[in-house]
């Protein structure tokens, strides 16, 4: 998938993205962008300090609405006035540690922001105002059951029951976006047979991701970029959990990919798994060392393994051969890959680059 041909899509498109001024928002905000894509963004104000959607200059550049997804007539209202062409939800508590102590408000967010979204564009449907095409909501590869097993690699038809109330709401967040999609946005359903206009929609399900400008607590990498900085080693407090690490280009790529060849073929729309190659989950330890390789200057790590830790699976990997099979679709960046180029963003960062134009070039260098 190459920048020629998602900005022959994307160009001139009206594009509402929920979560916008996240880490993985801001990204695909500056992607949208660069593609020629007229975005709303509908989120909450930046949730860290510093952040990215700041660094990357957008809040002039698009239209910015700040706004609860849990707010179903302010949501309903800015996602009227977008008239959107497309739709990626994004918007979460992305955080497992956090949804242990505030789990109400995880669901909240995570199910009924969901719901809320889907019932702007069922309404929106039925009102024939405007023709939403296509829609991507973004979950996590922590949706399935997992009972540790190792070497299994988890496939889309399997059991969703997430242990922790983050994963557990992405799990309802699946379920809901299957009910809504079977109930309203096929033809079969008892509201779609009477010619309307039926958006395309998948859920996507995506690796742990890592990329310059995540600021976020209880994360890797950040904690990686905070204790380097401060010249201390770097704490991990799990060294030998198992995870499918991913730069954060890889499933945003994944995403404008399925909303585009959704529209296509109908038939492609569904759930698929978003993560790297099974030789790119590795160990946290392993990915703190590949930190401390390409930061040099004395970065070191050390277990800070703690005992009564909230769970967290020990092993997580994600099978994509339906993604690969359906889209033609290889990663482009390996694991090494991926935190050199993390590594380097954070650099240039703290060097006092021009991180818009540094962003933008590493965009291009991904995509070709």
């Amino acid at each position: 998938m190459d920048f020629t041909e998602l900005k022959d899509f994307y160009s001139g498109k009206r594009v509402f993205v929920t979560g916008h001024t996240g880490f993985k928002g801001s990204w695909l905000t500056l992607m949208l962008k660069m593609l020629g894509a007229d975005v709303y963004g509908y989120a909450l104000e930046p949730p860290t300090n510093p952040e990215l959607f700041t660094i990357l200059r957008l809040k002039d550049e698009i239209h910015h609405e700040i706004g609860d997804v849990r707010d179903f007539p302010h949501l309903q209202s800015a996602f009227m006035a977008s008239g959107p062409d497309v739709v990626f939800h994004l918007a979460a508590q992305p955080i497992v540690r956090d949804s242990y102590k505030y789990p109400r408000e995880t669901y909240e967010t995570n199910v009924m922001g969901t719901v809320n979204l889907l019932e702007c564009i069922r309404r929106s449907c039925a009102s024939g105002d405007f023709m939403v095409e296509s829609v991507v909501n973004v979950t996590t590869d922590k949706v399935y059951e997992n009972n540790d097993i190792p070497e299994h690699a988890f496939r889309e038809e399997e059991k969703l029951d997430g242990y922790d109330p983050y994963s557990n709401s992405k799990s309802c967040s699946e379920l809901v976006t299957h009910a809504y999609t079977k109930s309203f946005f096929t033809a079969a359903s008892e509201t779609g047979g009477d010619g309307m206009h039926l958006p395309v929609i998948s859920t996507a399900r995506a690796g742990n991701v890592i990329g310059g400008g995540d600021f976020a607590n209880d994360r890797i990498i950040p904690d990686c970029v905070r204790d380097t900085m401060a010249g201390k080693p770097i704490h991990v407090r799990n060294p030998y959990s198992t995870r499918p690490y991913q730069h954060v280009l890889e499933p945003l790529t994944v995403y404008l990919m399925i909303a585009m060849e959704q529209t296509k073929m109908r038939e492609r729309s569904g759930s698929y798994n978003v993560g790297p190659d099974a030789c790119d989950a590795i160990t946290t330890g392993e990915l703190a060392e590949l930190f401390v390789k390409y930061w040099g200057e004395g970065a070191s790590w050390q277990s800070a393994a703690e005992a009564n830790a909230p769970h967290e699976a020990n092993f997580l990997r994600l099978d994509c051969g339906k993604l690969k099979h359906t889209f033609d679709w290889q990663p482009v960046w390996h694991v090494e890959e991926a935190v050199r180029e993390t590594v380097r963003w954070y650099r240039a960062w703290q060097q006092g680059s021009d991180m818009r134009a540094y962003t933008e070039a590493q965009i291009r260098d991904f995509l070709g």
